[in-house]
């Protein structure tokens, strides 16, 4: 079961999506009087995630995090393998060591598919890139570092509806037979932490009829947000030299443990 306070919390996360989100739509252009096609509109302007960010730092300094660890603006590059650098939404470091790095990513209609497949080749480029890059020792003295994926995705009719899966020569894997762009979202996340490419993965689903006043969904449970910060906040409260009494939301709202996953390597849906 979610935490009261956690839930309360992500709620105000997802009203700030869609309170931007509408804002920008509704600057888009005001200058010169043009306003880009669509949807597009609000999805240029970007900073719809920043109250996700902004909530996962407030949890990292609750805990006993020391100020100035948390990087989500500015100076947010770290080295890569197979390019100079990338740019991470949010990075922990402390003493000089990377602790943790994490992407925020949203998704609204109508055009799901070329951005679903976007959204895929970028989220495993990025992770296979950062684990060359430690192989390598890019970030030493680093241990291995923690890597997350957050994604909030709108719930409509485009995403939840079965799509055609294109097989001229050879047959998908059965688990995206029939699926949805939601579920196939839910099939990507599950395999990115089970083939350890990320060590946790959140997906959060919201319309744009009830968002606004901060109701979502977690289609699935190993992919919770609670389920997220409680595997982050143990990876910073381990690191070494950390000063962090407890990996709970504060004193004031601890944090349950999360409950235990069975990996196995079948995933049904």
């Amino acid at each position: 079961m979610t935490d009261p306070q956690l839930d309360k919390r992500v709620r105000n996360a997802v009203k700030f999506f869609w309170s931007t989100r509408a804002e920008q739509a509704r600057r888009q252009g005001s200058g010169s009087g043009t306003k880009d096609a669509g949807a597009r509109a609000a999805v240029t302007g970007g900073a719809q995630m920043d109250g996700f960010v902004r909530f996962v730092r407030d949890l990292l300094y609750e805990s006993g995090l020391p100020l100035g660890a948390v990087h989500h603006n500015g100076r947010i590059e770290i080295p890569g393998w197979y390019r100079s650098e990338k740019r991470w939404d949010l990075l922990v470091i402390l003493e000089g060591r990377l602790i943790a790095a994490i992407e925020f990513k949203s998704q609204i209609g109508p055009s799901f598919g070329n951005n679903f497949n976007n959204r895929t080749e970028e989220a495993i480029g990025s992770a296979s890139d950062l684990w060359a890059a430690y192989r390598e020792g890019a970030f030493k003295p680093s241990a291995r570092p923690w890597l997350g994926y957050l994604m909030m995705l709108e719930e409509c009719a485009a995403s939840t509806k079965s799509v055609r899966s294109w097989e001229p020569y050879f047959r998908v894997f059965p688990e995206f037979v029939g699926s949805s762009y939601k579920q196939r979202y839910e099939i990507l996340l599950t395999k990115l932490v089970r083939e350890r490419l990320y060590d946790a993965g959140c997906l959060i689903l919201s319309n744009s009829k009830t968002g606004p006043e901060g109701v979502y969904q977690e289609p699935s449970e190993e992919l919770s947000f609670q389920n997220f910060v409680t595997s982050l906040l143990g990876r910073a409260k381990a690191t070494e030299g950390n000063p962090m009494k407890n990996s709970g939301l504060g004193q004031e709202s601890p944090l349950p443990q999360a409950p235990t996953v069975i990996i196995c390597r079948e995933i049904w849906f």
